[in-house]
C-alpha cells in the first residue's frame, strides 16, 4: 500500500514515486515512473531492488532473522518436518494433522520415477558431476508429464508441485548412484522422506535388513529445512524470471539448478570441503588464517552476504553437527580441521569485528561429510531442499497477474553507426 511518495527531479522535472510498506522490513520506493523521464534506475547485483512482492519468506539481515510464513527458522527446524515446511511455503501456512496425512500421502504416491528416465542417466559419463545430471534429468521430466503443463491451470500447477518435492531425493540418490555404478534403489513407502533419501543413497539390493540411523535422519530432514528457501537469491530469482516466460514448471527449475551450482551461491559448502583439502592439517590453520587476514586467500563458509550478524540457520546447524559427530564418533583429520577453524572464528577480534562467523554451509558441509557424502552431492542436496522453495516462488508468481521478465542495462559499448568498408575484409 502506497502511504506517501517519493519526489524524484531529473533536468527541472518532478516526478512522484510511491512509497509503498510491506508487512515487515524496508519501504519500496515504486520507481516505474522513471519511464516518463528518460531515464533507468542503475542497481547492479540488484542490491537495493525489489522487482516482486512476496508472502513466502523474509530475511532480516542485520538481526540475523529467517522467516517462512512468519515463523522462525528455528522454531521450524527444531519442532516440524522438512515436508511439513513444505507445505507452509505451498500453502501458507503449516498443517494440521488431517492436512499433513493427505500431503505426505500424494508426496508418497509419486516418488517414484518412470522407468524409461534411466535411459537419460545412461548418456551421461560415469564421472560426470551430480549437478550436471540434475539440470538434464529434472529438465526431462516435462517430456513425461506434459499432459500437465497448462500454467495457467491451477491443478496443473499443484500436482507438478508435488511431482517435483517428491521425485527429487530419488534423482538425486540415481545421480549418485549412477556415479558409483551401483545399481538404483527403488523409493520405500515406508520410509519418511529423510529415510527413503538416505536409504536410496546408501543400501544396496543385498540389504535385506537395512537399519536406519535416527541421528542422521534427523540431521537431514533438518539440513533439508534449513534450505528450503531463502528469499529472493540468485537461483530463486533465476526460477522466477524463466516462469515469466511462461516456460514449463521443469524447466525452471532445472535453471535454478544450474544457478545454485556456482560456488558463490548453492556450492558454497562444497567450497569449504576444498578449503580444508588445501588447508590440509591442524598444524597449518594458524598460518592459513593470518592468509585470510592478509586477504591473500578466502575463508570458506564463514560470514554471509545477508545476514550481517549470526546466520540463524548456522546456530541449528552446529548443534546437529555435534550431535551427528558425537553419535558417530568419527575420528576424521579433515573434521577435526575444521572444529579448528571454528574455534579461532569464533574467538579471534579480527573475524568477530567483521562478522566472520561460521554459516550454515560450513556445518551442513561437515555433517554430510561425517554422514559419508561426497562433496560433488553437497550442492545436488540443496537443490533438493531448495526445490520446496522454488516451486512455491513459481506458484505465486502464476497466482498472480505478473509480466515477463526484462531488466535494462548500461550499454557502455561502441557506436558506430556506419558500415565502414575494410579492405582486410574482402
Amino acid at each position: 500500500m502506497a502511504d506517501t511518495n517519493a519526489k524524484l527531479t531529473v533536468n527541472g522535472e518532478e516526478y512522484e514515486l510511491p512509497i509503498i510498506e510491506g508487512t515487515l522490513g524496508r519501504p519500496v520506493i515504486d520507481v516505474a515512473a522513471l519511464q516518463e523521464s528518460g531515464f533507468w534506475s542503475y542497481d547492479p547485483g540488484f542490491k537495493v531492488t525489489a522487482p516482486v512482492e512476496s508472502k513466502i519468506t523474509y530475511i532480516d539481515g542485520g538481526k540475523g532473522e529467517l522467516l517462512h510464513r512468519g515463523y522462525p527458522i528455528d522454531e521450524l527446524a527444531n519442532n516440524a518436518e522438512y515436508l511439513e515446511v513444505a507445505y507452509a511455503l505451498l500453502n501458507g501456512d503449516l498443517p494440521n494433522a488431517e492436512q499433513k496425512a493427505d500431503f505426505f500421502e500424494k508426496i508418497r504416491e509419486h516418488t517414484a520415477v518412470h522407468d524409461q528416465l534411466r535411459k537419460f542417466f545412461e548418456g551421461f559419463r560415469r564421472d560426470a558431476h551430480p549437478m550436471a545430471i540434475m539440470v538434464g534429468v529434472v529438465g526431462a521430466l516435462s517430456a513425461f508429464y506434459h499432459e500437465d503443463l497448462d500454467v495457467s491451470n491451477e491443478e496443473h500447477r499443484e500436482i507438478t508441485a508435488i511431482r517435483l518435492i517428491a521425485k527429487m531425493p530419488t534423482l538425486a540418490a540415481m545421480s549418485y548412484k549412477y556415479s558409483q555404478g551401483e545399481p538404483f534403489m527403488y523409493p520405500r513407502n515406508d520410509f519418511n522422506y529423510a529415510e527413503n533419501f538416505l536409504y536410496m543413497m546408501f543400501a544396496t539390493p543385498a540389504d535385506v535388513d537395512y537399519e536406519k540411523n535416527d541421528v542422521i535422519t534427523r540431521a537431514m530432514d533438518k539440513i533439508f529445512t534449513l534450505h528450503a528457501d531463502h528469499e529472493q537469491n540468485a537461483s530463486t530469482s533465476t526460477v522466477r524470471l524463466a516462469g515469466s516466460t511462461g516456460a514449463n514448471p521443469y524447466a525452471c527449475i532445472a535453471a535454478g539448478i544450474a544457478a545454485l551450482w556456482g560456488p558463490s551461491h548453492g556450492g558454497a559448502n562444497e567450497a569449504v570441503l576444498e578449503m580444508l583439502d588445501e588447508i590440509g592439517t591442524v598444524e597449518n590453520v594458524p598460518e592459513f588464517m593470518e592468509k585470510v587476514k592478509s586477504r591473500e586467500v578466502k575463508l570458506m563458509g564463514f560470514g554471509h552476504r545477508v545476514y550481517k550478524n549470526f546466520d540463524p540457520r548456522a546456530k541449528v546447524m552446529k548443534e546437529t553437527c555435534d550431535e551427528v559427530l558425537e553419535a558417530l564418533g568419527i575420528n576424521d583429520p579433515k573434521l577435526e580441521l575444521a572444529m579448528a577453524l571454528e574455534k579461532i572464528a569464533l574467538e579471534d577480534p579480527f573475524f568477530i569485528e567483521r562478522n566472520l562467523y561460521p554459516n550454515v554451509d560450513f556445518y551442513s558441509g561437515i555433517i554430510l561429510k561425517a554422514i559419508g557424502i561426497p562433496t560433488s552431492m553437497f550442492t545436488v542436496i540443496f537443490a533438493l531442499a531448495r526445490t520446496s522453495g522454488w516451486i512455491s516462488h513459481w506458484l505465486e508468481m502464476h497466482s498472480a497477474p505478473y509480466k515477463i521478465g526484462r531488466p535494462r542495462q548500461l550499454y557502455t559499448g561502441e557506436t558506430r553507426r556506419d558500415f565502414v568498408e575494410v579492405e582486410d575484409r574482402k
